[in-house]
């Protein structure tokens, strides 16, 4: 990575003890806010801020608090999440954005939109309820009590790379070296606000969801299944479901083009629309 990558970013104080480590393309508008999963950071979603800065869109990625380069919180909530996302659009003028969510950054991203507008969502292997499978608890703990150490050796990341995708795409090598499994112990923390996180029961049958949304699901995937996929969807009477057969949960690096192209086609209808 050098000084030049559009991903490098720059730290961007929110509130007092919280800076997040942002990457920001001024361009035209629906912009594209782009939200990384758990355990992740900014550079998951690589090949998606790539494009759409080629597109001349306006684009904003960055790293939620306790990943990557961003403050940890002292105490997490996906309520702290959306707050420190509102006070970064507004720094950069930002209204009525595309949200493009991955895994457990759509919980924010649906959260976020009941009390803001949107131009749309397109959300990336993640969903409303059910979202830590019976064995991601247990490891996670284990992890957060000190397993999270073993990452340390390159043999052991090389490992969980080789097994967290068996797609040969050209970007899964860079995912998996900018990407690499956190050691320090706040990202752990951080999961556990989405551990039995319901968005239906939360909002006791006033949620908001009429506007477009681009649902995308991968065969291979072991958390959030095409079932899961076509049962999102339903929700959003604009909604539109893009399942992958051969992708697991990772799917935009390891299907780039097909999830570029398809957010190509929701940002041209859903600014068709307004």
């Amino acid at each position: 990575m050098s000084d030049s990558d559009l991903l490098t970013g720059h730290p961007l104080k929110i509130r007092p003890g919280i800076r997040l480590q942002v990457c920001y393309c001024s361009g035209t508008q629906p912009a594209i806010a782009f939200l990384h999963g758990g355990l992740g950071n900014r550079f998951n979603l690589r090949s998606q801020y790539e494009f759409a800065v080629e597109q001349g869109w306006e684009a904003i990625a960055y790293d939620l608090a306790g990943h990557g380069q961003s403050s940890p919180y002292s105490r997490y909530s996906i309520g702290r999440h959306c707050r420190d996302l509102t006070r970064l659009l507004r720094h950069f003028h930002i209204q009525s954005p595309i949200l493009f969510a991955h895994s457990y950054g759509v919980p924010i991203a649906l959260e976020w939109c009941q009390r803001h507008p949107v131009a749309g969502l397109v959300l990336v292997a993640g969903g409303t309820h059910d979202l830590d499978p019976w064995w991601e608890v247990p490891l996670m703990q284990g992890l957060a009590w000190g397993g999270r150490h073993l990452f340390r050796l390159p043999w052991v990341q090389r490992l969980v790379a080789q097994a967290s995708s068996r797609h040969d795409h050209p970007t899964m090598e860079q995912f998996t070296t900018e990407s690499p499994v956190p050691v320090h112990p706040a990202a752990y923390e951080a999961l556990q606000i989405f551990w039995g996180y319901n968005f239906f029961s939360r909002r006791s049958g006033r949620w908001h969801l009429d506007f477009p949304a681009l649902i995308i699901s991968g065969g291979q995937d072991p958390m959030f299944t095409a079932a899961m996929g076509e049962a999102l969807v339903e929700h959003f009477p604009q909604g539109q479901h893009l399942h992958l057969e051969n992708a697991g949960h990772l799917v935009m690096a390891e299907y780039p083009e097909a999830i570029n192209q398809a957010l190509f086609q929701f940002r041209r209808n859903s600014t068709a629309s307004v």
